[in-house]
Parts: structure tokens; sequence; C-alpha cells
């Protein structure tokens, strides 16, 4: 199978791997989430390595192999994006699994297994066209970053609270929102899968000041992410830089 193909399958049952976990009913809370970031974890772990074993992988839950630096294709996965959200029984998680390609969000799947819906890079369409006047701009539903708080208000957008990163994006991805600005620090897993997506299907992103997103690097940090509809970017950026 292809590199699009094997990111949807590996994510999509892994998010039924988690689904089937949380039903059980044997665990909850914290504990449910630490034992579902494992379990995900080895599974697309275990896929990646029997089907792409020459290339380098990057997870949230492995501890950082820095000879991943000197490699071309590099697999960058969160396999427990949203793991509270998980832990409380709620829909608004995601598992990633992206491909950095020279340094290049390249391929990405994210799967939605609460709705449940898993979006590839691969097969993707352009968000359908909201009916509603007022603009929606995506924020965390427990920190919401005063940036994005502020844009919001010079733009006289809705402010949507949500919970993991992979969520808020394909939300934008969609077409439930126009705008997911974030400001508090992420990493490259929290995004590599789902700017894949969003860039498939034609939406813009990038940094916060318009600047390129560059994975597979020493520091695994990305402090600010935009992923928005293509004609809202160039005002958001505008905005941005003026805080």
């Amino acid at each position: 199978m292809n590199d699009g193909e094997l990111a949807r399958q590996l994510a999509a049952t892994a998010g039924q791997l988690l689904m089937d976990l949380r039903l059980g009913a044997i665990f909850s809370g914290e504990a449910l989430g630490a034992l579902g970031d494992r379990l995900a974890n080895a599974f697309i772990l275990a896929g990646l390595r029997q089907h792409r074993p020459d290339d380098a992988i990057l997870s949230e839950e492995e501890a950082d192999n820095t000879t991943r630096l000197g490699a071309r294709r590099v697999w960058i996965v969160d396999p427990l994006d949203g793991t509270r959200e998980y832990g409380e029984g709620r829909a608004d998680w995601a598992v990633h699994v992206g491909l950095a390609i020279d340094g290049d969000a390249t391929i990405g799947a994210v799967a939605l297994p609460g709705l449940p819906l898993t979006l590839s890079s691969a097969d993707v369409r352009a968000p359908p066209r909201r009916s509603a006047a007022r603009l929606r701009l995506l924020v965390s539903r427990t920190r919401p970053a005063p940036e994005a708080v502020a844009v919001a208000a010079a733009l006289d957008a809705e402010l949507v609270p949500m919970g993991s990163a992979g969520a808020k994006a394909m939300a934008v991805v969609r077409g439930e929102a126009d705008i997911y600005l974030h400001s508090g620090g992420q990493f490259e897993w929290d995004n590599c899968a789902p700017v894949a997506v969003a860039r498939a299907a034609g939406l813009h992103v990038s940094r916060l000041n318009g600047r390129a997103l560059r994975y597979n690097q020493a520091d695994t940090r990305l402090p600010d992410l935009l992923v928005c509809r293509a004609e809202l970017a160039a005002r958001v950026i505008e905005l941005a830089a003026g805080l």
C-alpha cells in the first residue's frame, strides 16, 4: 500500500482500538488515557516498522532517536491527541499519523473515532462553504490563547472551544469553522498530520507569522500554528503581527 493508504489504515485502526478500550469500561480518567496512549503507540509503531522499516519515526510516546535528523522520510505520530478528552469520554480527540519528507508535512491521516471519521491527505476534499455570516475561530477549551481571543475580537468572530489540536484543525477541514489559531506552544506530533490533511484540502497552513512549518527538526517544539481558509490568511496574519 502507498504512504497515504498506510497512514489512513494505521490511524483508523488505532482509533478503533482506542474506542474498544474505552467502551470496555474497565479504566477511566487518567488511567484510561495513559493506557490508550501506550496501546495506540505500540500498534502504530509496529505497523510502521513492518511496512516502512527503512523510515525514521518520531512519536510523542517514544524517546527521541536523533538519528532521524539524517533521514529524508520521518513518520511523525501522536497516537492519542487529546488524552484528557479521551479519558473524559468526549469526542474531540484524535489519532495522528503523519509523514514528513525533507522537512515538509507531505502525508497525513487524522482519525476522529468519536464521530467516527478518518480524514487523509490522500482523498480529502475542500471544505464546504459555511452559510453563517459570522466567522468561527477555534480555541482550546481549557486555555484559550490571548492572541486568538484578540484576533477573534478584531474579526467579530465567534470563539469555539474544542479539545485536541487534531480535532480543531479537522473542524476547519470539515467546514465547521473558519480559523484555527494556536499560540500556546505545540510539538511536531501535534500538527504534522493535521497540517498535511489541511493543506491537501486547500487550506492555508503556516506559523502565525506566515512562515512555513518545518518538521524533523532537532528542537521538536512548534510555538504557534495557523490553519484557516485561504482567503482569510493575510488578514489573520496581519492582525496577529499587530499584537
